[in-house]
């Protein structure tokens, strides 16, 4: 007799052990147009689904703007509009070429990305630098400091980073978030331990690599060590290369990419590929800086929830009683019921990445769409609040429930292709 067909729950199965077994090593740090694929010089990348300059919410906006004047395109964000609505130049999304960027995550082709290639799978993923807080490109901030930095990271960080990396052979990055979760990092919002073990990785390699005279060697140690959330980008980026392993996986269910845009949340499932299910974006609720109340607060915006995709994040959150209050999400009891809570909606723990505070239990892994429904659960995510107008920068840190709309449209298009392969 013919073997039986496997159940979804043993693709289930076999999927997630491939996210299991993603290896993620940073290798490089190069401008995006040198390894981006499929990047061409008029194209400029956005985070999450996508969305028509007309729906777009104004940090976004001033993010996309920012980025053709940093590129040198144009003097004026009224010149950029002009190219951007005539076409000249094309917004994309990241995920579309294998990149993921916080908040607003724009990408344009002289940006320095990290180059994070999983070594089980051999795909590989990239990031943006992480530019801090306050105000910044990708919390819709595009004045001349903010473009000054960039120009730096382009000019000089990037490249002293990438000699670096090299002359490392690469930075095993799975080891530093591992210890950083038993150091108290949950990887979205705090990355305070994974920060510091990585400049402890790297400072050597930076000293000797000899791309950086001693000034500029003590401005690259001085940012590194003042920017608690630099690991940021890099969780991102192996989070990414993690859960593309798991892509296009049919009858697959798990979800391998949250994301959003600040106008619309989207998810994307293994079985369905690169296509987007998608629901209105919630505003997140948090934790607010002085002077700023909820009414200031843009609907949830980024790629960085691909933390959450992988198991990290606010799935974490046991891991990291220090960001509890940073984030307004309660006591640190309420912190591990979120946890267990996501244990609900997933098909397994990680062998990899544990939890002291739960008797070294792995972060739950493998958000299955079907347990979403079925549960009524959502993926708890940790995220950074963006005000509403541009300029403006952060407001605070928070959580945001992923909106279950979504994970029901994609249950139905699940559904439907199942029928139609029976």
């Amino acid at each position: 007799m013919p073997r039986a067909a496997p159940t979804i729950d043993e693709v289930n199965q076999a999927a997630v052990a491939r996210l299991h077994a993603a290896e993620p090593i940073l290798e490089d740090v190069r401008p995006a147009r040198e390894v981006l694929p499929n990047l061409s010089p008029t194209v400029v990348l956005h985070a999450g689904p996508p969305v028509g300059w007309s729906d777009m919410c104004e940090p976004l906006k001033a993010a996309l703007l920012g980025g053709l004047r940093f590129e040198g395109w144009v003097p004026t964000d009224e010149d950029g509009m002009r190219l951007i609505t005539s076409g000249e130049v094309t917004l994309g999304q990241t995920h579309d070429h294998g990149a993921v960027g916080p908040m607003t995550g724009v990408v344009t082709p002289s940006m320095p990305v990290f180059v994070v290639r999983n070594r089980a799978a051999g795909n590989v993923a990239y990031c943006t630098l992480n530019e801090g807080i306050g105000k910044a490109l990708r919390f819709g901030a595009a004045d001349t400091a903010v473009l000054d930095r960039l120009r730096w990271f382009a000019t000089t960080l990037g490249p002293a980073l990438g000699a670096a990396v090299r002359r490392a052979g690469g930075v095993d990055l799975r080891g530093i978030i591992a210890r950083a979760l038993a150091m108290g990092d949950e990887l979205h919002q705090r990355n305070v331990a994974a920060t510091s073990l990585f400049l402890r990785a790297l400072a050597p390699h930076l000293a000797q690599s000899g791309a950086a005279g001693q000034d500029t060697l003590a401005r690259v140690l001085e940012f590194l060590a003042s920017n608690d959330q630099f690991f940021l980008n890099l969780a991102m980026a192996a989070a990414k290369a993690s859960a593309d392993a798991v892509g296009a996986v049919p009858r697959c269910t798990l979800v391998t990419a949250m994301a959003r845009n600040g106008t619309t949340f989207g998810i994307r499932v293994s079985a369905t590929g690169s296509r987007w299910f998608t629901a209105p974006a919630p505003v997140p609720r948090g934790l607010l800086f002085p002077g700023f109340t909820d009414a200031d607060c843009n609907r949830d915006i980024g790629d960085s929830a691909i933390t959450e995709t992988v198991g990290w994040g606010g799935s974490a959150m046991a891991a990291a009683p220090a960001v509890v209050e940073f984030i307004g999400a309660g006591s640190v009891q309420r912190a591990v019921a979120l946890t267990r809570e996501m244990g609900e909606i997933t098909v397994s723990r990680s062998p990899h990445y544990r939890i002291p505070a739960l008797e070294f239990e792995g972060v739950p892994t493998g958000i299955d769409v079907r347990r979403v429904v079925a549960t009524g659960i959502t993926p708890v995510i940790n995220t950074g609040i963006a005000h509403r107008q541009a300029g403006i920068g952060q407001v605070g840190a928070g959580t945001v429930r992923a909106p279950l709309e979504a994970f029901r449209e994609a249950l139905r298009a699940l559904a439907g292709t199942h029928e139609r392969a029976g």
